[in-house]
């Protein structure tokens, strides 16, 4: 938990908090996606997290690839911009977040995988036939959204 999103809990305790996300799709070149299996819910997940105040979204989405990775993101390509009850999450603690989660597509990126351990159980490459079935469900929402977007784009011209 950041130092902000800490700070705002001191006052509001467990009740709703908006919260700006910034996510990475990371994508091979044999078209797997990274995921993550989170320690708090012992879910896959894709890597992200908050957007700390004044951050630029990019630097979020960025950091949060390499802190819970080990991974420096090159290019991103902005996928979309998520928010609304599917994106509303009650984590176990009894934390409540609304998240508008910005979700960006990255195929540059360079270095090994070293999995958080405060925040990460493991790390693991899958094909989009093959997702995990204990997934967050906001994240299958987004990666369903954006194998759909590509397909359609393949589709319509050939490749992305």
């Amino acid at each position: 938990m950041s130092e902000y999103v800490a700070k705002m809990r001191q006052y509001i305790g467990h009740d709703t908090l908006l919260l700006c996300g910034a996510s990475i799709i990371l994508e091979t070149p044999e078209g797997t996606v990274l995921l993550q299996k989170r320690r708090d819910t012992g879910l896959w997940d894709y890597c992200g997290g908050s957007v700390e105040p004044d951050e630029q979204v990019e630097d979020a989405a960025r950091r949060e690839l390499r802190e819970e990775t080990g991974l420096e993101a090159g290019k991103l390509e902005l996928i979309g911009v998520y928010s609304g009850p599917e994106y509303h999450i009650r984590y176990p603690n009894g934390d409540d977040v609304s998240y508008v989660e910005i979700v960006f597509r990255c195929t540059d990126y360079q270095g090994a995988l070293t999995p958080q351990e405060e925040e990460v159980k493991e790390l693991k490459y899958f094909r989009p036939e093959h997702l995990p079935a204990a997934m967050m469900p906001s994240s299958r929402l987004v990666l369903n959204d954006y194998f759909r977007k590509k397909a359609e784009k393949l589709s319509n011209t050939g490749g992305i």
